[in-house]
């Protein structure tokens, strides 16, 4: 077997994306734990917040592309929250297949309790680390998938 070349940044990062996987997956276990009660999901929870941090109702396909999910995985959990009361769909007037999602009252309601529920979990969860390194590691990561949204395929042409 050949000996497969990285560089002491390359490795370094390979090291942090494994962690990255390892991490996710706790923090899906943890934020479904967190919101249980409520009936919702880590990922209900996510589409909700993409729904909210939205400037205006959006279809499927842009809060999927905003959430860097996949639009089918979206559509799935918005007919969902649908169901549940959390979201309705209205017309779009440029589109007339693509709905627009917008959050009733229960969903704002909803999502304001997950919210109540997270900022004691995540203040427990940042305790001992520095304000500074949580910054410098939010800063590699916009940066690491500013140059992942910026490439089509993962392997480089040589």
């Amino acid at each position: 077997m050949h000996e497969i070349k990285r560089t002491p940044p390359g490795t370094a990062l390979s090291e942090i994306i494994l962690d990255l996987f390892r991490l996710n997956n706790r923090m899906i276990n943890a934020g479904d734990k967190l919101v249980a009660g409520l009936g919702l999901t880590s990922a209900r929870w996510q589409v909700l917040g993409t729904v909210i941090v939205a400037d205006r109702p959006q279809p499927v396909a842009w809060l999927a592309r905003d959430m860097g999910a996949n639009r089918q995985n979206v559509q799935r959990i918005v007919n969902d929250l649908e169901k549940e009361g959390l979201v309705t769909f209205e017309t779009n007037p440029h589109h007339r297949r693509a709905q627009l999602v917008v959050l009733t009252d229960k969903g704002k309601q909803t999502f304001e309790t997950a919210m109540r529920l997270q900022a004691p979990w995540v203040n427990r969860l940042s305790e001992g680390l520095q304000v500074e390194d949580i910054k410098t590691t939010h800063t590699i990561m916009k940066a690491l998938r500013s140059k992942l949204e910026g490439h089509d395929d993962v392997e480089e042409q040589a």
